[in-house]
């Protein structure tokens, strides 16, 4: 008896960060809400918080499971994945949910319970911050195609942010420790914020350049930005190509807070030849 030889297919996973609605190659995709899940208790205390999780796909049922793992922001603002008690920081093992398994039939939503539990005797004075992501993973994944033809299996994977902190008055402070001009090949402005505060810290940095000679005024677009206690970031900004040559004032605007509270630096710096 002749036994046909089946090939091996590849299964890509695609994770998705940020949150809201995602979709992967129009063929299959999980959305969930709301991006980000804050919590405000501390030793003994339980919160409970819903985030609903829905399959936007018209033919297509979804097995899925929910974990959590560890994250942390790099120097430039990027996420870092850890596993589960990695970090210092991490609160993964305070959460659970009722059900780690479940299915969508195609158009479904499920709202889900996420609970997060500090530990009675829990202390530790120097983490005023704790985080987690919450993953929803594709178990069944759906035939697909690569970018060079070849036949796939497409799954996607999930997350959004998990926040804690103590209840009780609580400190945002961003500082601008740094503001620099780089001069190579592609010429940029490099911020450096520090988040010294005791709580995580988002809003927005505004960039102006003002052409000492012609008077003229340049306003670069906006960017937001997210920080967590400790974090010393480093803002990279793309001159524009057609900044024409000169002398230039940089003003660096941060916003953060609640309150809206601002930080300002200025920089004088030579562009061109």
């Amino acid at each position: 008896m002749k036994h046909k030889l089946i090939k091996p297919m590849a299964v890509a996973f695609v994770i998705l960060m940020g949150f809201g609605m995602l979709g992967v190659y129009a063929q299959t995709g999980i959305s969930i809400s709301p991006p980000r899940v804050y919590y405000v208790i501390g030793p003994g205390q339980s919160q409970t918080e819903k985030v609903v999780v829905s399959n936007p796909s018209r033919d297509y049922p979804l097995e899925l499971a929910v974990s959590f793992e560890d994250w942390a922001y790099d120097t430039y603002g990027d996420n870092l994945m850890y596993p589960a008690g990695t970090l210092a920081t991490s609160c993964a093992a305070w959460l659970s949910v009722p059900e780690a398994y479940f299915s969508l039939a195609p158009g479904e939503s499920k709202e889900i319970d996420v609970q997060m539990t500090v530990p009675v005797g829990y202390q530790n004075d120097t983490i005023p911050v704790h985080t987690a992501i919450l993953y929803v993973t594709q178990l069944n994944p759906r035939d697909g195609v690569d970018q060079q033809g070849a036949n796939i299996r497409i799954a996607v994977r999930t997350g959004i942010k998990l926040y804690q902190r103590l209840p009780g008055s609580f400190s945002p402070n961003l500082e601008i420790t740094n503001f620099r001009y780089q001069k190579e090949d592609v010429p940029v402005l490099i911020l450096h914020v520090d988040n010294d505060g005791d709580v995580w810290a988002d809003g927005r940095i505004s960039l102006e350049l003002l052409n000492q000679t012609t008077g003229g005024k340049r306003v670069l677009p906006d960017e937001s930005f997210y920080s967590m206690p400790g974090d010393r970031r480093q803002k990279y900004v793309v001159v524009p190509k057609d900044l024409e040559t000169g002398k230039y004032i940089a003003t660096a605007i941060v916003n953060y807070g609640e309150a809206n509270t601002v930080k300002i630096a200025e920089l004088e710096f030579t562009h061109g030849n």
